[in-house]
């Protein structure tokens, strides 16, 4: 299983470029696999925030956690993630996702119409972008294409979707390299998301896919105080219904019992299960507690590349 880390901040304030490169160089000098950035409304750019970190590694894989495709048309988005391809070449991976109903519709206007299909779709105008032919052509419900297109260093790139409903799980294993799935302990990957894309992908006859999640990770000395402060933290997922149902599919009642909260010895126990449960990535977002921040997550990270 590779194990990464968000470079750009998750949970907290946001962070800038000069965070992300200084986060960025630490993950690959620790020797993690993968440094990855999300798409958030009080976050960088994803793309801006991968070409800082490009600037100081050169090892590891860097990732976007996920791209709101609703937000890019998928020409303009397969221009930006070539471009930076051509400077990073095989170590970036492109994670994507519809996001959900409320951040698409109420707050940027735009209509969340058939999610899986659009994301679906979307993927396969990003492969199109990246077969160098100087031309892409779609003729599909959601895009119609018929374009000039040419981007130096473009070429084929992974593709991974956030997925966790049955749809978007599918489309996942059928036309991209895997999934990003979020708020899923090891119940839900071993039962659900594992086996719902790599059904997908065998029977589409695509390779082994990747199986990833984003999950909260907090070494910590005082469990009571860090238990306490994910759970009021966390609160706020407990009331979306996508998230209280992929919850639902393993074995907490909330989405702070997804978290990793403990000691070492705790963290790396979990890893293990997450392991053993078909998780290929665990992508870990560590969540700073107690008065000192930077001590705090220096540990989590620490532990995380120890494991």
């Amino acid at each position: 299983m590779r194990i990464g880390v968000f470079v750009s901040e998750t949970w907290g304030e946001p962070s800038d470029l000069f965070e992300v490169r200084e986060r960025a160089r630490r993950v690959e000098a620790l020797g993690l696999d993968s440094a990855w950035v999300p798409y958030l409304p009080w976050s960088l750019d994803s793309i801006v925030a991968l070409q800082a970190a490009s600037e100081v590694t050169e090892r590891i894989e860097l990732g976007s956690a996920v791209i709101p495709t609703y937000l890019f048309h998928p020409l303009a988005l397969a221009r930006q993630a070539n471009s930076l391809r051509g400077v990073l070449g095989d170590r970036l991976t492109l994670g994507i996702g519809s996001s959900q109903q409320v951040v698409i519709e109420q707050m940027h206007g735009v209509r969340f119409d058939r999610p899986a299909r659009h994301v679906r779709e979307y993927v396969e105008v990003l492969r199109a972008a990246g077969d160098g032919k100087g031309h892409v052509g779609h003729s599909g419900e959601i895009f119609r294409i018929d374009a000039m297109y040419g981007t130096p260093g473009a070429a084929p790139m992974p593709i991974l979707i956030g997925a966790l409903g049955p749809l978007m799980l599918k489309a996942a294993g059928e036309v991209a390299d895997g999934t990003i799935a979020t708020w899923c302990d090891e119940g839900a990957i071993e039962r659900v998301i594992g086996p719902a894309v790599r059904e997908a992908a065998a029977a589409a006859g695509r390779p082994e896919p990747r199986v990833g999640t984003v999950v909260p990770v907090t070494v910590t000395d005082d469990l009571e105080a860090a238990k306490k402060a994910t759970a009021e933290h966390f609160a706020t997922y407990d009331a979306i219904p996508r998230y209280q149902r992929v919850v639902a599919l393993g074995d907490g009642e909330k989405a702070a019992d997804v978290c990793i909260v403990g000691s070492e010895k705790h963290v790396r126990d979990r890893l293990r299960a997450f392991e053993s449960a078909g998780l290929t990535d665990l992508l870990a977002a560590p969540f700073a507690v107690g008065p000192d921040k930077q001590a705090s997550r220096a540990r989590t990270l620490e532990c995380l590349a120890a494991r």
